[in-house]
């Protein structure tokens, strides 16, 4: 690691507005594409999520891959090394912490994309060609990487304009703390934001609350385990923003997931089109089968198998916040999912023994029409009942 003291090599880049710019002008343009893009593969789809037209859908995705070149060659192309070079620069310089490593190699990754990507745009196929499709559709990886990452990139160009102050000494600092933790076991301690430091320490910021004047005050650590402290006290926000340690890019729950490569969606019925086969259903085999239907299990999992994957994966989100809060939270949704687990297994057993029942709704449940006949052109219409007599008002 560079010691901080040393100054940046003389052919270095200055780190300036259009430089940092440029990575997220980008991912705002590489948002709408894939806003646009969703959009246009929808209308290829039927109403389950399989696509049904496939010359359209592959349409869609060449004009996407197209205009995620195109805007690469606007925004980043002129300044996607020199990005990276600042962003190792300020990452060589950062405190030791668990998230280094992996943020190098985003960085290497980010790299090697960028090569492809700049091979390619060197020497460009025929337009309009089925080797520039294919051209475009083999970059597409490499360019969603940098819509996905190079946040990382440019948070990392940006740190250095950020220079943390202590504005306590050691004895303020434990009077302070002293108070808040008072204040914290009188629930008047209320927590409004929090971020992580370079160094991997959280911050949070609080409202302290002492006879009824509030404090905006600066907590290092987590506010829910022992050893957390008050390292500032500020007017407002602002001021607070401006002395504070920056925030640095937060994690991820799964390091493989990119909004811009999603897995395709998995067909399925929805919660309501099984509710509207009971109702419209007449034997008991047909309600029998919607209910198996949000049970079902497999590659089109039902709505209560979805529910359950979605409490499992909110436990381990909660978990991994890896905080004293976040993991009670983390143990109360695991306990809901399997309380699930035992509810699916329960509608499972009822809606196999309504399938064995034989029978069907009886006769005298008839429906109501919905369409009355219109009366023939020559009936008078029908006579209106007689008004009700107002009595006399008298004054």
């Amino acid at each position: 690691m560079t010691p901080a003291s040393n100054p940046p090599p003389d052919d270095s880049v200055p780190v300036t507005p259009e430089l940092t710019d440029s990575a997220r002008n980008f991912r705002l343009r590489m948002a709408v594409i894939d806003r646009e893009s969703e959009a246009a593969l929808d209308m290829t789809c039927d109403r389950y999520g399989r696509t049904v037209h496939a010359g359209a859908a592959a349409a869609a995705r060449a004009h996407r891959n197209r205009a995620a070149v195109e805007a690469y060659t606007t925004h980043l192309a002129p300044h996607a090394d020199t990005l990276l070079d600042a962003a190792r620069r300020a990452l060589d310089e950062l405190p030791p912490a668990r998230h280094v490593a992996g943020w190098r190699a985003v960085l290497d990754g980010l790299a090697a994309s960028a090569a492809e990507i700049h091979r390619a745009l060197d020497r460009p196929d025929t337009p309009g060609s089925p080797a520039e499709r294919a051209q475009h559709s083999a970059l597409w990886p490499h360019l969603a990487a940098w819509a996905d990452h190079s946040f990382i990139a440019s948070d990392l160009a940006d740190q250095n304009k950020h220079h943390h102050r202590a504005p306590l000494t050691d004895e303020e600092q434990q009077t302070w703390s002293e108070r808040a933790q008072a204040a914290q076991k009188r629930g008047e301690l209320e927590l409004t934001e929090s971020w992580y430091a370079a160094d991997g320490q959280p911050i949070t910021l609080a409202h302290l609350i002492e006879n009824d004047d509030s404090t905006l005050v600066a907590l290092r650590g987590d506010p829910d385990a022992p050893g957390w402290q008050v390292i500032g006290h500020y007017a407002h926000e602002y001021e607070a923003g401006k002395v504070l340690p920056a925030p640095v890019p937060p994690g991820v729950l799964r390091a493989d997931v990119s909004r811009f490569n999603r897995p395709a969606p998995v067909p399925e019925v929805s919660l309501q089109e099984l509710i509207r086969d009971v109702v419209e259903g007449q034997t008991a085999g047909d309600a029998s089968e919607a209910l198996l239907g949000t049970v079902q299990r497999g590659y089109t999992p039902g709505p209560m198998v979805r529910l359950q994957e979605l409490l499992e994966t909110s436990s381990q989100f909660a978990s991994a916040l890896e905080t004293v809060q976040g993991r009670q939270i983390a143990a109360r949704l695991s306990a809901l999912g399997r309380q699930i687990e035992f509810l699916t297994r329960e509608v499972e057993e009822a809606a196999e023994d309504l399938g064995a029942t034989v029978a069907v709704l009886p006769p005298h449940r008839t429906p109501v029409l919905r369409v009355r006949p219109r009366p023939a052109v020559d009936t008078a219409p029908p006579t209106p009942p007689p008004r009700a007599s107002t009595p006399a008002r008298h004054r």
